[in-house]
């Protein structure tokens, strides 16, 4: 289902089986987060206000993962959107993007106790819907924002710090076209080790993935 697309910064010139095919990619993304919204797989439904399925370009060419809603995310059903979730609409707005032109999801669709870490039985349980998440989307390359969404989409457990920094291959399953990855620091790292060396770490993880989509660096 991989179509020819435009680099964000160009005037959407699409055919109508182009318009046709995204179209098909979000109603299968809506059909994907309905069912993660009826999910009943482990306790965490039963606290939740919202299942945070994820939002964004159904064709987007950058997709970022991180690993669990927290509470506003919880309270308002969105990714991203509290005190980190700004955090990040930063980031992707210094790249020269716009949080439409990109998919951001977790791989949690619901909120753990007290923001703590997800469980190894909890990612089990969810993880599938991510992965239909990125089947549907195709994106050249996805930014694991923090250790467990890097240790769950590459299977490792190095830690962030040693994967950060280079490409990695994220392989939907053994006779798919591997997808790029790259690893970073989460934004909720970042605003409780906010330092100017980790916001140029940070940043030079974005400039790789900008570098890699072929898309100019903005300042260069």
């Amino acid at each position: 289902m991989t179509t020819t697309r435009k680099t964000v910064r160009e005037t959407p010139q699409i055919s109508s089986e182009q318009a046709k095919i995204i179209e098909e990619k979000r109603q299968r993304l809506t059909e994907i987060a309905e069912k993660a919204g009826q999910c009943r797989s482990c306790q965490l439904h039963s606290q939740r206000h919202n299942c945070v399925a994820g939002e964004g370009n159904p064709d987007a060419r950058l997709v970022f993962v991180g690993e669990a809603p927290g509470r506003t995310e919880d309270e308002q059903g969105r990714p991203f959107i509290g005190r980190a979730g700004k955090l990040l609409t930063n980031i992707i707005e210094a790249m020269g993007l716009k949080r439409e032109d990109v998919f951001i999801g977790n791989i949690l669709k619901c909120r753990p106790p007290n923001n703590r870490d997800p469980q190894v039985t909890e990612i089990a349980e969810c993880i599938n819907f991510l992965y239909e998440q990125l089947e549907v989307i195709e994106p050249e390359i996805i930014v694991a924002l923090g250790a467990h969404a890097a240790h769950t989409l590459l299977n490792t457990n190095t830690p962030i710090g040693q994967l950060r920094g280079r490409i990695h291959e994220y392989l939907p399953h053994p006779f798919a076209k591997p997808i790029k990855l790259i690893a970073t620091y989460h934004p909720a790292y970042l605003l409780r080790n906010y330092s100017k060396d980790n916001r140029l770490r940070v940043w030079q993880d974005m400039q790789k993935a900008l570098t890699e989509l072929g898309l100019p660096i903005p300042g260069k």
